[in-house]
């Protein structure tokens, strides 16, 4: 669809919802608590997770507390897009806040790492709804050239829970217990009184008139692309432990095949109310959009992911050290973000924004693969300045690509679909780079231990009591290591953990060397292939 025919729509009837600049930041007061709540549960989660995952002895299978958050966010996001079209924004977002709830008081009780996995599973369902929804409200209620400006205040937020979250996640984990229950379980309990807050602040200021659209729910639609994804995702955790050509894997390869095929056919067949309505597609600036926002995701999420890892188990600070660590990401990111929506709102382009910041993120990835042992401290600050600003400036600019040729009835749909979109690819992304890691550290550490030992002062110091005593449940007989919990590394000698931490530092440059790969195939697809677009001012 072309943006003459997406003006002939708005002109038929398909006008926004025309606010004026208090109305629209009283709306965006509720908005904005409900997606801090979201957001920030990212931040303090991934800061504690080697905490918590220490704790339910699973370190080397704390991915799936993140990918099945991400995999019921990615799924249940196109239809809150549906589900808010047909019952308005304001009970579905709402619905969202108390599925979120429920799931974080689970997560609260969790007893195992897969249990976890679970409980974080019921809390995706809710965050699903919680980012996609605001972009759409933001969308009904302000013209083209606006949106970065106010879809700006989100980044703005997400910048603001990088700080709380890390933080917040690192005190907590810290604390052995607090009132008789262990800190970490605090991080999931305190989204209880968080989430009544922002219920109540969304009732109160979501009032605005709103044109509902009467949609079929593709309920067939849903359950093809949970077939499709799920077997997919699962392989990409488990395919390391399964052997990625095992009979197991090739399972996986076969179902997720034949259910994204599913999928293509049931939405051709759903014409209007498809889940991911086929129409939206032949709009170049979506098709656009979403791809690269899948893209962007593997390596966003894939870093964010590791980055902690790097801090805590390489260089070896605490989960609220490790927090702190990451201000420059934080800082560089809120200023990009708030510059680069007014930049927008002002002149109406974004393409030059959208490249700058995917190129950017492409060169952080390259300083995190120099990353060694010994590496001084501003070389990983330099790598997350430029995180920080590549992703303020590209992920707002994303959005407003696939955005901005779709016709206002489909809104809902499509702003769904971006946020589907990225959450693939982040789910693909904490999979497959966790995978990488872990796959091939253990490996690594066990070569560099059989190089030390040929050395008589390291095998002194594997000698040494303390040393012995923590080591004792990770050596096996055979030379290879166990690598299901970390904590002995806070106790062993800094001499006698080297070769842990050299495996663990190559394994993450590969990681790291991946991200780059697939950021620069982002970036040469947003420097040839989207165009240079002026945003309408109506």
């Amino acid at each position: 669809m072309t943006s003459s025919e997406t003006q002939r729509q708005n002109a038929a009837g398909d006008a926004p919802v025309r606010l004026g600049h208090r109305q629209i930041t009283t709306v965006m007061s509720g908005l904005v608590l409900g997606m801090f709540l979201g957001a920030l549960d990212q931040t303090v989660v991934a800061s504690a997770l080697r905490t918590i995952a220490d704790d339910l002895h699973g370190l080397t299978a704390q991915a799936w507390a993140t990918t099945a958050y991400l995999i019921t966010a990615t799924l249940a996001t196109p239809l809150y897009g549906k589900l808010s079209d047909i019952h308005g924004r304001r009970p579905v977002y709402l619905a969202a806040i108390g599925l979120f709830t429920a799931g974080s008081l689970l997560c609260g009780c969790a007893t195992s790492i897969y249990q976890l996995a679970a409980f974080r599973a019921v809390q995706g369902l809710g965050g699903g709804g919680l980012m996609s929804l605001a972009m759409t409200i933001v969308a009904d209620i302000t013209t083209p050239r606006e949106r970065g400006r106010y879809q700006g205040y989100f980044m703005a937020v997400f910048g603001g829970a990088s700080i709380i979250g890390p933080l917040a996640g690192g005190a907590l984990a810290d604390q052995e217990t607090l009132l008789g229950i262990d800190g970490w379980r605090w991080i999931f309990l305190l989204n209880v009184p968080l989430a009544a807050v922002a219920a109540v602040a969304i009732f109160r200021v979501l009032r605005f008139p709103q044109r509902r659209v009467r949609h079929r729910l593709d309920y067939r639609g849903a359950l093809a692309l949970a077939v499709g994804i799920v077997p997919l995702l699962t392989v990409a955790e488990q395919g390391r432990t399964w052997g990625w050509g095992s009979p197991p894997a090739l399972l996986m390869y076969a179902v997720g095949a034949l259910g994204l095929v599913a999928f293509v056919v049931v939405e051709r067949r759903m014409g209007a109310a498809a889940l991911l309505p086929p129409r939206l597609f032949r709009i170049r600036a979506f098709r656009l959009g979403v791809g690269l926002h899948f893209v962007v995701g593997i390596g966003m999420f894939g870093a964010m992911t590791t980055l902690p890892l790097y801090l805590q188990l390489v260089r070896g600070m605490s989960p609220m050290e490790a927090g702190l660590a990451t201000l420059p990401t934080v800082a560089a990111n809120l200023a990009v973000t708030l510059l680069v929506g007014r930049l927008i709102a002002r002149t109406g382009r974004f393409k030059v924004h959208l490249v700058a910041g995917i190129g950017s993120f492409t060169a952080a990835m390259l300083v995190f693969a120099t990353l060694r042992v010994d590496s001084p401290l501003w070389q990983a600050a330099l790598g997350m300045a430029l995180m920080g600003a590549g992703l303020g400036a590209s992920m707002q600019t994303l959005t407003t690509l696939a955005q901005s040729e779709v016709p206002r009835t489909d809104m809902g749909a499509a702003t769904a679909s971006v946020n589907f979109f990225r959450s693939n690819g982040g789910t693909v992304g904490t999979a497959a780079f966790l995978s990488i890691l872990f796959s091939t550290a253990g490996g690594r550490i066990a070569e560099r231990l059989a190089e030390a030992r040929h050395d008589p002062a390291y095998r002194r110091l594997l000698a040494e009591p303390d040393n012995a005593h923590a080591l004792a449940g990770v050596l096996r007989p055979g030379g290879g290591v166990d690598l299901e919990d970390s904590a002995f590394l806070r106790s062993v000698d800094r001499g006698a953990a080297l070769p842990f931490l050299e495996g663990y530092i190559t394994s993450m440059r590969l990681v790291f060397l991946t991200g780059a790969a697939v950021a620069l195939v982002a970036f040469l697809i947003a420097a040839w292939r989207v165009p240079n677009l002026t945003l309408a001012d109506e």
